[in-house]
């Protein structure tokens, strides 16, 4: 599979700026697993005050940035069901295990990677984790719920 740019990441994803966290992605097995992109950069928003004078990528967006890459091969199946439905709602409902290792700074590449534990209709389980330089710098098992919207 060759890479996947921003606008297929923006059909599979409703997140938009200043919430979409990924980049772009480099590898994946659809209902499987994705390696990802996040570039941090010194204009993100949330570096105006986490820490001023010392910018450091907040730990819940690093996990954000992970459940939003899952959400992406757990839907890329060619069934036509994408995260950004409609119809449904895909959130973010569980975290177990996370650590962090080092900060993630501006100027560093984030690799997101994902593998599927389980991936049902209704809750989905992942271990992620995040690689800055061929170091982890996060890592995680998330769950995440399909819901549909209640209108």
């Amino acid at each position: 599979m060759e890479a996947l740019d921003i606008k297929y990441i923006l059909d599979q994803l409703p997140h938009r700026y200043p919430m979409l966290l990924v980049d772009r992605v480099l590898e994946m097995v659809p209902g499987k697993s994705i390696k990802a992109i996040k570039n941090v950069t010194f204009n993100e928003p949330f570096f105006m005050g986490h820490f001023p004078g010392n910018p450091v990528m907040p730990g819940v967006l690093i996990l954000e940035a992970l459940a939003q890459a899952a959400a992406i091969f757990s839907f890329a199946d060619g069934a036509g069901l994408k995260a950004k439905d409609e119809k449904i709602l895909y959130y973010f409902v569980g975290i177990d295990q996370a650590r962090f290792r080092r900060p993630v700074v501006p100027g560093d590449q984030l690799i997101l990677e994902a593998v599927a534990d389980r991936i049902g209709r209704s809750m989905c389980k992942y271990s992620v984790r995040g690689m800055v330089d061929g170091q982890e710098v996060a890592s995680a098992k998330i769950m995440c719920a399909i819901r549909p919207v209640e209108k």
